[in-house]
């Protein structure tokens, strides 16, 4: 049996999402992939979350167990035996620790990059806040408010659509893509009570995705999280 190369807590997930034309993501697509859509319609994810009691070969490494991560991701899928593999692309993923950024980026070809991270999680009655800031100086923020207690997704709906996934893929510069395999079980979740995002996200994303996050968000989905189990990348072969 294949032991995990990372194993970790994924907690307190913001998920914004945003409809955006499928052409804008063909440039990032990795080969043996196509994209996977929702009622018709291609979505990107602005996620911001918790990794905590992280293991990396089964070895705690200080200073690296509990940290924040935001990623920009999109969707896609790929047939295999008949199995469908959804999965996601990530365009960028900030992390506050440089050595977890050069890791992933050696060994996946993941676009990590260390900035300074903070985060915020109260809770007020019913009511949970969580706020994730990044930058030198924090311009850029994300915060939501989820009220009551989480649910499981209906199975046709597009918070299942957004947080079932247990695939990755990357695009390498050189050689063919790479799969990776998550496993963790179904998640609870909350749809955002509200939302907010401050920054200027063009230098990070470019024109197109950075005026997209400067609208209103298609949904928004709040995910409680679980343990996780991530396993080690293979080459694809066609």
């Amino acid at each position: 049996m294949q032991k995990p190369f990372l194993e970790a807590v994924w907690s307190d997930l913001i998920l914004a999402n945003y409809v955006v034309p499928p052409e804008w993501l063909l440039p990032h697509l990795p080969a043996g992939t196509e994209l996977d859509l929702f009622s018709g319609r291609c979505y990107v994810s602005l996620v911001g979350f918790l990794f905590l009691n992280t293991r990396v070969r089964g070895l705690a490494i200080p200073g690296h167990i509990n940290f924040e991560e935001v990623n920009l991701r999109f969707y896609v899928k790929r047939e295999v035996n008949g199995e469908t593999r959804r999965a996601v692309v990530f365009i960028r993923e900030i992390v506050p620790r440089l050595l977890i950024a050069k890791v992933a980026n050696w060994l996946y070809e993941e676009p990590y990059f260390a900035l300074p991270m903070r985060h915020a999680i109260q809770e007020r009655d019913h009511t949970r806040i969580l706020e994730y800031g990044w930058g030198r100086g924090f311009p850029y923020a994300m915060r939501a408010e989820v009220e009551d207690e989480p649910q499981l997704p209906e199975p046709d709906s597009e918070a299942h659509f957004i947080v079932e996934h247990y695939w990755g893929y990357t695009k390498r510069s050189k050689g063919p893509t790479s799969e990776y395999r998550v496993a963790h079980p179904p998640w609870l979740v909350w749809n955002a009570a509200s939302f907010e995002l401050q920054g200027d996200f063009v230098p990070f994303y470019g024109q197109h995705f950075g005026a997209v996050l400067q609208q209103p968000p298609e949904s928004v989905v709040v995910a409680k999280g679980s343990s996780v189990e991530v396993y080690p990348g293979q080459r694809l072969k066609d």
